[in-house]
C-alpha cells in the first residue's frame, strides 16, 4: 500500500535525525511530487498524532518527542518477515541445544512482536512455510562454533550425489541458510579450494586446534555468489530462458540471481538472463516451469533440459527414450 509506505519512510527518516530535515530532503525521501508530501507530512502529523515541529532555522521538520511511535501495526513487510524467520528458525533448533545462549533472544523476539500488539496467538495468523527443508544435522554447534572462533574441522562427509563418504580437513568460511537448509562455505584442504558442503550431510565433526584459514570475503563472492544457485563456482555460462507470455507475469518480478537480466519480447514473452557455473540446480528449476519455459542458450544447457523432459515424458508412456 503506497500510503503506508510513505508514511512509514517520513517517520523513519524523522526519528533517524537529530537536526531538522529539510523539505526537499523530505520530498526526495519519499520519492513523490510536492503535493504528495505536503498531504503525507500533514495525515502524520493530524491523523497520527505525530509531534512534527517547522523550524525555520535551521529550515525544515524534526520530531520534538524522541519516543514518539506510530500507533498500530508498523513493521514494514521485510521486517516482519525477518523476525518472524528468525523466531521460527531458533524455534526449530534441536531441544537443549544452545538453549540457554538462545532464551534471551527469543524473550526479545517476542517483547518486540508484543510492542506492535501482535501476541503469540496472533503471530501463528502469519505461517512461513518451509518446503522440503532438512535438518541441520547433530553437528550444527560444533560446526558454528568453529565457524566464529576460526578453528579447523576433521569432518566425515557423505555426498548424495556419488554416495561415497570421505575424510576432509577444511577451514570453515561461512554458514548459510539457503531454501531452508544449512550449508558451510570452506576451504578444503584435501581438494586445496573452495567447497559447499550440506550440514546434513556431515556424519563426524571435530574442532582442532589448528587455527583455520582465512579466505577474503571478495573472493568467497566470487567464487561462491557469482553464479546461480547454491553449489555455484565462478560463472562460466549464461542461462537465456524464454518464459511465455503467461508465466512472464510471475517470473518478471522474480530474483533469481542479483546479475540478471531481463527483457520483454514483442509478443509478451520474457527473456531471463541467469549467469551460473553447475547447470544441476539450474536445470531443476527450469523443469519446474514444464512447458511455460525454453532454454535459448546455451545449446548444451538446452540439450541436457530437453533430454530430462524426453526421460520425464517416456517415463509417464511406459517406454525408453531413443
Amino acid at each position: 500500500m503506497k500510503s503506508f509506505e510513505h508514511v512509514y519512510r517520513l517517520h523513519r527518516l524523522l526519528k533517524s535525525r537529530r537536526y531538522p530535515v529539510p523539505f526537499e530532503r523530505v520530498q526526495a525521501e519519499l520519492e513523490c511530487s510536492r503535493a504528495t508530501t505536503k498531504r503525507v507530512l500533514a495525515y502524520l502529523r493530524d491523523v497520527l498524532g505525530a509531534p512534527i515541529e517547522t523550524s525555520r532555522e535551521p529550515r525544515g521538520y524534526r520530531y520534538t518527542d524522541e519516543a514518539y511511535e506510530l500507533p498500530g501495526f508498523w513493521f514494514s513487510a521485510e521486517e516482519l518477515q525477518a523476525l518472524l524467520s528468525l523466531q521460527q528458525l531458533l524455534a526449530s533448533f534441536q531441544p537443549g541445544l544452545l538453549d540457554d545462549a538462545l532464551a534471551p533472544l527469543r524473550t526479545r523476539i517476542g517483547s518486540i512482536l508484543q510492542s506492535q500488539g501482535l501476541k503469540d496467538s496472533n503471530a501463528a495468523r502469519i505461517r512461513l512455510l518451509r518446503a522440503a527443508a532438512r535438518p541441520a544435522g547433530r553437528h550444527f554447534a560444533a560446526i558454528a562454533a568453529a565457524v566464529l572462533q576460526r578453528q579447523r574441522l576433521m569432518i566425515d562427509y557423505a555426498s548424495r550425489g556419488s554416495g561415497q563418504t570421505s575424510t576432509r580437513e577444511i577451514s570453515p568460511q561461512r554458514l548459510t541458510h539457503y531454501r531452508d537448509n544449512w550449508y558451510l562455505d570452506a576451504w578444503c584442504h584435501k581438494s586445496n579450494g573452495l567447497r559447499t558442503f550440506a550440514l546434513d550431510c556431515v556424519i563426524r565433526a571435530d574442532v582442532l586446534d589448528t587455527r583455520a584459514q582465512d579466505v577474503a570475503d571478495d573472493r568467497l563472492n566470487v567464487e561462491l555468489g557469482g553464479s546461480y544457485g547454491i553449489f555455484s563456482g565462478a560463472p562460466t555460462a549464461t542461462a537465456v530462458l524464454r518464459f511465455t507470455a503467461e508465466r512472464a507475469r510471475w517470473v518478471s518480478v522474480e530474483q533469481w540471481h542479483e546479475h540478471q537480466q531481463g527483457i520483454w519480447l514483442a509478443d509478451g514473452s520474457y527473456e531471463l538472463s541467469v549467469p551460473y557455473h553447475h547447470d544441476e540446480e539450474l536445470i531443476l528449476d527450469i523443469l519446474r516451469y514444464g512447458p511455460d519455459v525454453e532454454v535459448i542458450a546455451p545449446a548444451s544447457l538446452r540439450i541436457s533440459v530437453a533430454r530430462r523432459l524426453e526421460k520425464a515424458a517416456a517415463r509417464y508412456r511406459g517406454t525408453s527414450p531413443e
